[in-house]
């Protein structure tokens, strides 16, 4: 299918935006979702596999600016990233073998108990501990294999458990969180990119179109992130409107497919 310049220029800037989104709070792929399906006509199974593509580049290029500003130490990341990979594996076969409409209807009320978590005392989002903290693996471990297997089976808000999951139990702080995330999204995604593809289920010219306004936005927020303090509280900030909008949306009160 062709489409014209104004529809590739939504489709980047869709990208770009989501880019932003995802690298300092998640859920950006309901974006990028929404333009597969809602203006450049993928068919839903079609458009999750596709929507990995965007996800890889942007997170590559994320975690690149958080090594190169030293928030990211990828060598102590390495058991976190191995095990998310394991879960994400099993979460693809899920997603290519198993329709997801049934996970959409518990995602929605899923949203819900996240903001709730969001907004009891913020000041838990705005501490700074270490910025690796040491590591209870036997709690940790089982935790990213499930982060894995989410992200692997739907992208789709992963990024907001993600955070909720390595601020609030592991005691990340957020930035030091959004850090890893990238680097385990993009160590599972790349994965999920080889499994989809065999699977059929990749569009690479709309994939790739997208993935160069994420990987862009990524980049971009990445180096925001870590060069000024202020960043965390806007990561805040963003997570907790970017949980308002997906309930919103979910619930039918706002006009936006997810």
């Amino acid at each position: 299918m062709e489409y014209d310049l104004l529809t590739l220029s939504v489709a980047v800037f869709g990208g770009f935006i989501a880019g932003i989104v995802n690298t300092l709070a998640g859920n950006g792929s309901a974006i990028t979702l929404s333009i597969m399906t809602e203006l450049m006509g993928l068919p839903p199974n079609l458009a999750n596999g596709t929507n990995r593509v965007g996800v890889m580049m942007q997170s590559l290029s994320s975690t690149y600016s958080f090594v190169q500003n030293k928030k990211l130490n990828i060598a102590s990341s390495k058991w976190p990233i191995i095990v998310s990979i394991a879960g994400a594996i099993t979460g693809v076969i899920v997603a290519i073998n198993v329709s997801n409409e049934q996970f959409q209807l518990v995602f929605k009320y899923l949203l819900v108990l996240m903001l709730v978590v969001l907004l009891i005392n913020p000041k838990r989002w705005l501490k700074n501990p270490l910025e690796v903290p040491p590591i209870n693996y036997s709690i940790a471990l089982p935790l990213f294999f499930l982060l894995g297997f989410y992200g692997g089976f739907i992208q789709m808000g992963m990024g907001v458990v993600f955070l909720i999951i390595t601020v609030l139990i592991l005691k990340y702080n957020l930035i030091a969180a959004n850090a890893l995330k990238t680097a385990v999204v993009a160590s599972y995604t790349l994965i999920a990119v080889i499994m989809f593809h065999y699977s059929g289920l990749i569009d690479w010219k709309i994939g790739i179109t997208i993935g160069v306004g994420q990987a862009a936005g990524g980049y971009i927020t990445a180096e925001f992130a870590s060069k000024y303090p202020q960043a965390q509280i806007w990561a805040y900030v963003l997570l907790v409107v970017v949980v308002v909008i997906a309930i919103l949306s979910t619930f039918g009160i706002l006009e936006f497919t997810l």
